[in-house]
């Protein structure tokens, strides 16, 4: 009987010590957080809202580039034997 009073001590004393250890963890996870925000919040850096938003506008610019590259081709195209013809 003094073995089993022995081992509930023992098991609530590491019950106690989990619970506590648990609890520092949050303490530390929170003013770890809390101190990288602070970090972040004193360098020049977007959020990733506005970096998704400027990638789509590159990616429109790309394609519009892209667009406007072959129209002009085209019309170099039509205008190159015109202009060899005229040199004639």
């Amino acid at each position: 009987m003094a073995q089993n009073r022995v081992f509930e001590d023992f098991t609530r004393l590491m019950t106690d010590a989990t619970e506590v250890a648990q609890g520092v963890r949050r303490e530390a996870e929170t003013a770890m957080k809390s101190q990288i925000e602070r970090f972040l919040a004193t360098m020049d850096v977007v959020t990733r809202e506005e970096f998704e938003a400027v990638k789509q506008m590159a990616a429109a610019a790309r394609e519009e580039n892209e667009k406007l590259g072959k129209r002009l081709a085209a019309l170099e195209a039509e205008l190159a034997p015109k202009g060899k013809s005229g040199s004639k």
